[in-house]
């Protein structure tokens, strides 16, 4: 009774080996890299807003930008493998075969190696045993690159170097608060980080700007909470025009007579408002372009009463 219990006991360990199997173990395998760690050491906004600080004319140009300062440190990082051949049993059905014919064919290469004085490379002395005695377990696989399987085994870093990184890049494409007395407005930078302020245009034309005596200017970063401030002042006598040149700019042109628009250009530039008054010549002779006796009669008075020399854009 006791025999025939030990061998049922060592039958089932003999099945659960032949199941479970084991992995034939591969040599080790290395990568390696190099890694890179910021770190934000100091963030800073800066609002650029020209010189002088005080608008004589309705249009200023703002440059934004974002200065970071960082502490980089690079590492060597090397992370090892163990790599293996899983077991799969059903290949022990031409490994074992197999590995009887390559431990013959080693041991005879083994002799002849004797006879040749040890001319024969290992791969045919001591590959072939190797192969063939892992044919021949029934619990393990041999060797094989193609199927293998690896898991981490351990991560080795080592510092190459620290310096420190500076960044200036500009505000791009990023709002910008703009508070003009009791309204505040949203604007936004183009992609050189250039905000275009125009007290005749945009959210300030819809108000009263010439009782705006100050423009003050945010920047915030949401991810940080970093932010900065300027502040430009409106001169009195840049107040004074600014009513007026609102109404000469955006009061109806259609109804008009020609002499009308052209003391709206004139005027413009007598009250120093030099762009204003080139934008507003080339929106008239945009409306013109399809009446070209209008056109010219426009071009005539604007050269006779205003001294302005002026052609369609369009014209080739």
């Amino acid at each position: 009774m006791y025999q025939r219990n030990t061998l049922r006991i060592g039958a089932a360990l003999l099945g659960a080996l032949m199941l479970g199997g084991c992995a034939n173990q591969l040599p080790q395998r290395s990568e390696h890299e190099e890694r890179l760690e910021r770190r934000l050491l100091a963030h800073s906004l800066q609002i650029d807003v020209g010189e002088p600080r005080v608008l004589a004319l309705p249009q200023r140009r703002v440059r934004i930008h974002e200065q970071k300062t960082f502490e980089v440190t690079a590492f060597e990082v090397t992370r090892r493998y163990d790599r293996y051949t899983p077991y799969q049993p059903w290949r022990e059905l031409y490994e074992v075969p197999l590995g009887a014919v390559a431990v013959v064919a080693g041991i005879g290469a083994n002799i002849v190696n004797v006879v040749m004085l040890g001319r024969l490379p290992d791969s045919v002395t001591k590959d072939w045993i190797n192969y063939g005695f892992a044919g021949l377990n029934p619990a393990m696989n041999v060797e094989s690159n193609g199927r293998s399987e690896q898991n981490l085994a351990k991560i080795d870093e080592v510092q190459q170097d620290k310096r420190t990184e500076y960044s200036s890049l500009p505000w791009a494409e990023r709002p910008v608060l703009v508070k003009a007395g009791k309204e505040t407005h949203e604007l936004s930078t183009d992609r050189a980080g250039m905000l275009r302020l125009n007290l005749l245009d945009g959210p300030f034309a819809d108000h009263d700007a010439s009782q705006i005596g100050t423009l003050l200017l945010s920047v915030e970063d949401p991810q940080d909470g970093t932010s900065a401030d300027a502040t430009l002042l409106v001169s009195r006598d840049l107040r004074g025009k600014l009513r007026e040149a609102h109404a000469l700019i955006y009061d109806d042109l259609e109804e008009d007579e020609v002499s009308h628009w052209v003391h709206r250009v004139k005027r413009l530039s007598d009250l120093g408002l030099e762009e204003e008054a080139s934008e507003l010549e080339q929106s008239l002779i945009e409306l013109t372009r399809n009446d070209p006796e209008l056109q010219q009669e426009f071009l005539h008075a604007l050269l006779k009463d205003a001294g302005r020399l002026a052609a369609d854009p369009g014209e080739d």
